[in-house]
């Protein structure tokens, strides 16, 4: 292994460790509304990209794209939105890794939007990543009841089309044009929602919401290094290593615990995102954004 793929790797794995933990402060901040948790993470990161952003002056500011950066910055902040949303019902991992099939939905958002045809091998993948997100939501009368794993699953989705929205952005913007826009028509669409629902945080919101913007902005900070040392398909299959970090947290902090069913369930979605990401070059990851959530989303992300 060179040094520069370990670089990248451990980049990566530092930045989806770092979404690990903004999730759990978003979990934790269940007596914050949704809007304003939505609006300090990116409104937070907002602030501290700044100064990374016009490092070089204002012309990373200037796009001739400006519908596709607020059609990226919609679909993310709507996967971000739903996924704070389902976190706060469902267990922590459960909530990530469900976000983290946005893999599973990129290759079909790229067929609708750009016409790219689905291989054979790339169907597979997707067959067997969606039998997992079957395993763990085990469809049922409770579903519906407690809707929370479809809003998480409609998070990935949302992040499917946020990344591929990217895919489209980084051919003629640079990732800090990207960041920018997403954060600052976030924070836009978010603070009227936040302060409708305002409500004085505690220290400890105060703490949890400074927590979440911090750590999204490291995780967004750390991507776009590790992807300066590798590509995207040597290490996008590393992104699931926040579903390890997230298992281990929700059991720290939560005691969650997983049964035999939703072990396998969790396999083959971390198997099939992968192999999505790997066989389906013009649907990869970029650099310009978080899954997420993706969240990521992403995104975030």
């Amino acid at each position: 292994m060179s040094r520069q793929l370990f670089l990248g790797i451990t980049l990566i794995v530092a930045a989806f460790f770092c979404v690990a933990v903004m999730s759990a402060f978003g979990k934790a901040a269940a007596g914050v509304s949704t809007a304003t948790i939505s609006f300090f993470q990116s409104f937070i990161s907002l602030l501290l990209f700044l100064p990374w952003t016009l490092r070089r002056g204002l012309a990373d500011l200037h796009t001739d794209q400006l519908p596709l950066h607020i059609a990226r910055a919609l679909s993310g902040l709507l996967s971000q939105v739903l996924y704070f949303w389902a976190v706060k019902e469902m267990t922590l991992i459960d909530a990530v890794l469900l976000v983290n099939a946005a893999p599973l939905f990129i290759p079909i958002v790229a067929l609708l939007w750009n016409r790219t045809p689905i291989t054979l091998s790339v169907g597979i993948s997707l067959l067997v990543g969606f039998v997992g997100v079957v395993l763990i939501i085990r469809p049922g009368p409770d579903l519906l009841s407690n809707p929370s794993a479809l809003i998480a699953l409609s998070a990935a989705l949302f992040s499917a089309i946020a990344l591929v929205s990217v895919n489209k952005l980084t051919a003629h913007n640079h990732s800090d044009t990207i960041l920018f826009y997403y954060f600052f028509i976030a924070s836009l669409a978010t603070l009227p929602f936040a302060i409708a629902g305002w409500s004085a945080p505690t220290p400890r919101e105060w703490g949890l919401l400074i927590g979440v913007g911090l750590f999204m902005a490291l995780a967004q900070l750390l991507i776009i290094l590790a992807y300066q040392h590798a590509t995207a398909a040597q290490i996008a299959p590393f992104n699931y290593s926040v579903v390890i970090f997230s298992g281990l947290i929700g059991w720290v902090v939560w005691h969650d615990s997983l049964d035999w069913i939703s072990i396998v369930g969790i396999i083959l979605v971390c198997v099939g995102g992968i192999l999505s990401i790997v066989l389906a070059p013009d649907a990869r990851y970029s650099h310009g954004a978080l899954p997420v959530h993706g969240h990521g989303h992403a995104a975030g992300t």
